[in-house]
């Protein structure tokens, strides 16, 4: 799943929901960049941790 990311795209992390909803920056590899509205920028390690996306359209 993570393979679709690209920045800009919006995503939440499923086991820290407190850190809002995340903007992508980069991926590389498995390595994502995230840039959550609650926690500031993470590093997902995306072999581990499948972020979900959120739907753009209602």
């Amino acid at each position: 799943m993570n393979e679709i990311l690209e920045p800009g795209m919006l995503v939440r992390h499923p086991a820290a929901p407190d850190w809002g909803i995340g903007q992508v920056q980069s991926r590389v590899g498995d390595r994502v960049t995230v840039n959550f509205e609650n926690v500031g920028k993470r590093v997902i390690d995306g072999s581990r941790v499948t972020l979900i996306l959120i739907s753009l359209t209602p």
